[in-house]
Order: C-alpha cells, then structure tokens, then sequence
C-alpha cells in the first residue's frame, strides 16, 4: 500500500469558508451536520484535482473513524424531540452518514463504513485499511479520522491510499497525525 496524500483540518477553521475558497456547488452542505460537513470538506481536498472526479466508481472504498461520532447532531435533534422531531436534523444521528456523503457527491460505489472507537488508533486505521483492500476490486481507500466533539472543537486527518506500492503502515499514520501541525 502507498500513501497518495494527505489533509488535514484542525479546530478554528471556518468550514463554510472553506467550502466557498473550494468553489463547490453543493448546496446540500448547508444541511449537513459538523461531521458530514468536515469529512465532506477534507475528500474534497484531496481529490479535487483527479481526472474524471465525478465519473462512478466501485473501486474505492471509504474508511472513516471517530471518536464523538454524531454526538453534536444527537444533541441538537434531542432538543427537537421536545416540540416536533427534526427529520432534516435526524438523518445525521447516524456517524456513518458522513461515509455516504461523501460517496454520493464522488459517486464511489466501494465499501463506506465509520467507526466509532475510544481515541485514534493507527494500527486499528491501518487494520482497517488492509481489510478494505481484501476486496480485488478496490484500487484506493480514503480514509481518515474525524472527530467533532463540539461544533468549534473538531479535527480531521483524511488520507488517500492506493492499493500497489509500498510505504504506508500504522507508523506513518501516527506520523502524520502527530506532526500535522507542522504541515
């Protein structure tokens, strides 16, 4: 496996800014809860720049990981209950949504799937990442750790991985996270 690139987004970014200096036209993103939004964002760094961006494709998969999951948008849907249910709002209580957003606007049809777990764990992401390309079909996984335990504390680490080559294990995604801020 080889690691392609890499993004990240720390807290303090103002993501409905960034999406603006992306110049994407997804009006959808407005809706979407902090984690869709964030995982949304950081894939659309990384693969902006691909030839055939939005032409379908089974062959990659994408691997998300978290630690707060939804827990934002349970929240705010929790504080609909009381009056009339927020069905715009109880789409995102689902952590694995963020995996299918992002799907959906880069018309992947490989394997999404999210996880929830107790902190970030390389050897668990790189684990996952081995699994997911047990599938002969999968040429690349994005995959990434996205965490939003409030809507302004929140951390992303996405990266694009390709199935031929070598070079990427648990230590250079400890690498990475560790040291993004020096990016």
């Amino acid at each position: 496996m080889r690691l392609l690139k890499y993004i990240s987004i720390d807290s303090g970014t103002d993501l409905t800014a960034l999406y603006r200096s992306l110049k994407m036209e997804y009006p959808k993103f407005f809706k979407m809860d902090i984690l869709s939004r964030l995982g949304l964002l950081g894939v659309e760094m990384l693969v902006k720049d691909e030839q055939g961006r939005f032409e379908p494709r089974k062959d990659r998969a994408v691997v998300m990981f978290s630690r707060s999951g939804s827990l934002v948008n349970d929240g705010n849907f929790q504080k609909t209950v009381r009056d009339f249910p927020s069905p715009a709002l109880f789409v995102y209580t689902l952590p694995n949504i963020v995996t299918g957003e992002i799907a959906i606007r880069n018309k992947y049809a490989g394997e999404t799937s999210a996880y929830v777990t107790d902190g970030f764990d390389a050897d668990r992401i790189f684990a996952t990442v081995e699994e997911a390309f047990m599938d002969e079909e999968t040429r690349s996984v994005i995959c990434g750790w996205i965490d939003c335990p409030s809507e302004s504390g929140f951390e992303a680490v996405i990266w694009l991985v390709d199935r031929d080559g070598e070079g990427f294990d648990s230590e250079i995604i400890k690498k990475i996270y560790y040291g993004r801020t020096d990016q």
